[in-house]
């Protein structure tokens, strides 16, 4: 391969995930809606760094693949073996730095925002059971009384009502197998586990209606484990509460 051509093949290998990267939109960081839940400002830039960092891996990876293969082909002037290299301390040694350096760096971030993420307060505003059924969700809302439920099914899916720029605590449990209370918008998921209790906690940002499911394989109908997250005005959250304690009546 003449060296003008592996020029230009070099430069363009750099400038696909430059172009790639500076496509995105404000409004969505690379799938992901921006703003949307609290997690979203903790969990995107961490998403966008590995993303990044696996990015410069694999480039760098490739043209050290494509190096020798067009450099060091064999030439065709004879049936001479080779030359054979037993080994390159150097080489090796910054083979194994640098992955480690990659892997420590990612952990660091992973471990910082996880505890951002996890952290429970004593200061949320509401709570909000999430408990997983085969195959459906029931949803709870402790202030409007203890019977206060809606519980779905697969033919009819539920919708879970929270309130806008408030504080939620979901008290996650499981009603028979593992399930995963998952919201793919607000880049939060927590397991649903038999037995135990889960709580996380977070604030959505954002009106609107937002897709949730089961990430879980946990049965025949897995796949219809759906819901709805409806985000509403603290008003709009309140009157629903007194709806569902009128029910209750």
């Amino acid at each position: 391969m003449p060296r003008t051509l592996f020029s230009r093949l070099r430069a363009l290998l750099i400038l696909i995930p430059v172009l790639l990267l500076t496509s995105c939109s404000k409004s969505t960081d690379w799938g992901f809606p921006e703003g949307v839940s609290s997690v979203n400002d903790q969990s995107l830039s961490l998403w966008q760094g590995a993303w990044i960092a696996a990015g410069v891996v694999g480039v760098f990876t490739l043209i050290l693949i494509l190096w020798p293969a067009v450099f060091h082909r064999g030439k065709k002037t004879g049936p001479e073996f080779p030359k054979q290299t037993q080994y390159n301390v150097p080489v090796e040694i910054a083979y194994t730095i640098i992955p480690f350096i990659i892997v420590a760096v990612l952990f660091f971030f992973t471990i910082q925002k996880q505890n951002v993420i996890t952290e429970k307060t004593t200061t949320y505003a509401h709570e909000i059971t999430v408990k997983g059924i085969q195959w459906s969700w029931q949803f709870g809302y402790p202030e409007a009384g203890a019977n206060a439920l809606v519980t779905g099914t697969p033919e009819q899916t539920p919708t879970l009502i929270v309130p806008l720029g408030e504080r939620v605590r979901y008290t996650i449990t499981s009603n028979d197998v593992v399930h995963g209370f998952w919201i793919p918008a607000f880049m939060i998921q927590m397991q649903n586990l038999p037995g135990v209790t889960n709580h996380l906690e977070f604030t959505a940002n954002k009106l609107g209606e937002f897709p949730g499911r089961c990430n879980i394989l946990c049965g025949r109908n897995h796949s219809q484990m759906l819901f709805k997250v409806k985000v509403v005005t603290p008003a709009e959250y309140d009157a629903y509460l007194e709806t569902l304690k009128g029910s209750q009546a």
